[in-house]
């Protein structure tokens, strides 16, 4: 039998696929650790301790979220992953996993749960590398990623109407050439001074780059292309 050279997306739809699944549980479980740290649990505790560990700290710039400013944290390279499932309050993580959902679902059911992880860990790191390039203070949120993973459902689906508030419809690729501008604008103007807009640009500029490549539209080409 010939071997394909194309990549070929899985069939069947699922409206709660595997990595979606677990990336809403671990979340919401590192939420709710969260939630018991700093609302009921001294800073010397351990779990404060290990939740500070876990946010994105730049480089030789030692802060703390959870621990007294006598024993802060610095940078640690495990925090380029683990800084994406912790969040600022119930709002924060309720819209960053809503969205997650609305859009993923669509897209790891397209890719596959496997390509969809890669994309979205890959994501991860590349906002929280783009967020230490341009600022020097610590980051949580799976922001990047989510911004990830909207640009995906945008290059899949450019005409696909998204209701903004639920009532005004805008197509995709829209939505997200203006969001892509809006976080630009912010980002260098600082006026958004609690957002982590640099690493909401650079979960859209590396998820662009990762499909470019899965596509075969870059020098470097992959083994199957992936097509839709």
């Amino acid at each position: 039998m010939p071997q394909r050279d194309t990549y070929r997306p899985p069939t069947g739809f699922s409206v709660m696929p595997p990595i979606i699944k677990n990336l809403l549980i671990l979340n919401g479980l590192l939420f709710l650790a969260q939630f018991v740290a700093s609302e009921t649990l001294p800073p010397s505790s351990l779990m404060p301790q290990v939740l500070d560990y876990l946010v994105l700290h730049p480089p030789g710039v030692e802060r703390a979220l959870y621990l007294p400013a006598a024993d802060p944290s610095g940078f640690w390279p495990w925090q380029l992953v683990t800084y994406g499932f912790l969040h600022a309050g119930f709002w924060h993580i309720f819209f960053n996993m809503f969205i997650l959902w609305m859009f993923g679902v669509q897209i790891e059911n397209t890719w596959g749960s496997k390509r969809f992880a890669i994309f979205y860990f890959t994501c991860i790191i590349g906002a929280g590398l783009t967020h230490l390039a341009f600022v020097d203070s610590p980051v949580i949120g799976a922001s990047g990623a989510v911004f990830g993973v909207m640009l995906a459902f945008a290059m899949m689906f450019p005409n696909r109407p998204i209701y903004i508030y639920f009532l005004f419809p805008i197509k995709a690729k829209w939505l997200m050439l203006g969001l892509g501008v809006l976080e630009l604008f912010y980002g260098f103007s600082g006026t958004q001074g609690s957002v982590a807009n640099f690493a909401h640009l650079g979960g859209m500029v590396v998820g662009f780059v990762v499909i470019q490549y899965w596509r075969g539209k870059l020098p470097v080409k992959p083994n199957r292309p992936m097509r839709w």
